[in-house]
């Protein structure tokens, strides 16, 4: 059946938006080219959405061309503005950003483990206050935030766990009551982590992949087929769980020690470290990352070096976890995230790849993170856009005016 007038205006004004996020900035002959509509339709289009306060001009194409096609359309950048947050276990890191994702503004603030739960949750909260307050902004749209956890699917609320703290959990609500007019969604830290290495990052031309999370704690996240995938409870990746030989006793419900965790967390990281002599500049970054990426730096200097020996000896654990995840899934590629997973860089990728090779008939191409412990916060800044654009621009589609 063929779409009615306000469908295809709907389905047309959708496109247009789409490219100009995507794209950035374009004429209207731009326009033309990569929808395939006619002159006359992109000029109804541009003329609708600019009358919805959604597209504006923003230049000319060039000084030698004049008329309607020379205009450079462009989303109205400061129609909403966004914030993300990366919540750790003692930080919290808070970005604002207009429509189109430009960040205006950005934070971090560390917050002590005693710091109890009202002084720690007002802490995150003004954080994110001041960081809006200096963005030029006077309220947000969307604000999209990454933890560690459990996320149960059907609340969206933050599970209760006795390894994180209980300030995590009420973030979400107090961000709503003080934000009542944003939309506060949270997620899983590694799932956005893996969504940013899917857009921005390492992996990119992949529609299937694992991110592996190396960081403070360990976790992994599961794309296939274009798809992010969470799991009955949420609990999809939960990898630091996993029993694996080479750690003293087997993990509980309630405890990861035993399981992924004990060989791979920043903590094992900076222990074995320490047993090889390998030590990180003090003060640039968190030990274990700060110490894989000295190793990674120097080892090619001295193949049989202390460096060498302990960038095996780590190679030989995460290939334990990468293995396991190639049994279950055969996602073809797993990416090394996290801030020790970036660190690493390609000396610990390909090691990692060599060791899974020998372990799985299962071709697995490992790769090191390119954005590392930034991809949260980057995550987190894409859903939130994504969400904004998609209510914004939802009611012109439906053929009215926001």
């Amino acid at each position: 059946m063929a779409a009615s007038p306000s469908t295809a205006r709907a389905i047309n004004d959708r496109l247009a938006l789409r490219l100009l996020q995507q794209e950035g900035p374009l004429t209207a002959g731009q326009l033309k080219q990569l929808t395939g509509l006619s002159r006359p339709t992109v000029a109804d289009l541009a003329e609708r959405l600019t009358a919805a306060g959604l597209i504006t001009v923003v230049g000319e194409a060039g000084e030698q061309r004049r008329g309607p096609n020379a205009k450079v359309y462009g989303i109205v950048a400061d129609r909403a503005h966004l914030a993300a947050l990366d919540v750790r276990t003692e930080s919290v890191a808070v970005v604002v950003s207009d429509l189109v994702g430009t960040v205006l503004a950005e934070a971090s603030a560390p917050i002590a483990p005693a710091a109890g739960t009202g002084p720690a949750v007002e802490r995150a909260v003004t954080l994110v206050e001041r960081t809006l307050k200096e963005a030029g902004a006077d309220r947000l749209h969307t604000v999209g935030v990454g933890a560690p956890g459990l996320i149960d699917p059907a609340s969206g609320d933050l599970r209760d766990s006795t390894g994180l703290p209980q300030w995590h959990r009420r973030l979400v609500a107090a961000l709503q009551d003080r934000l009542p007019e944003a939309r506060v969604s949270l997620e899983n830290e590694t799932n956005l982590a893996a969504l940013a290495e899917q857009r921005d990052g390492a992996a990119r031309d992949r529609d299937t992949f694992v991110l592996l999370w190396l960081g403070h704690g360990t976790g992994a996240a599961v794309i296939l087929d274009g798809a992010l995938r969470r799991g009955a409870s949420g609990g999809t990746g939960e990898i630091g769980f996993l029993p694996v030989p080479g750690t003293p006793g087997l993990p509980s419900a309630t405890d990861c020690g035993g399981g992924f965790h004990s060989l791979a967390s920043a903590a094992a990281v900076a222990e074995l470290a320490g047993e090889h002599g390998v030590v990180a500049e003090p003060g640039v970054e968190p030990a274990a990352a700060g110490a894989v990426r000295a190793a990674a730096a120097r080892v090619g200097e001295e193949p049989g070096s202390a460096d060498a020996r302990f960038l095996d000896a780590l190679a030989d654990r995460v290939a334990v976890g990468v293995a396991s995840v190639a049994a279950l899934l055969d996602p073809g590629c797993v990416v090394l995230g996290g801030e020790i997973g970036q660190a690493g860089g390609g000396e610990l990728a390909a090691r990692v790849q060599d060791r899974t090779a020998r372990m799985s008939p299962l071709p697995t191409e490992v790769r090191a993170s390119v954005l590392g412990g930034g991809a949260v916060l980057r995550g987190a800044l894409l859903t939130a856009r994504d969400h904004a654009q998609d209510e914004l621009f939802g009611p012109t589609v439906q053929g009215h005016a926001p």
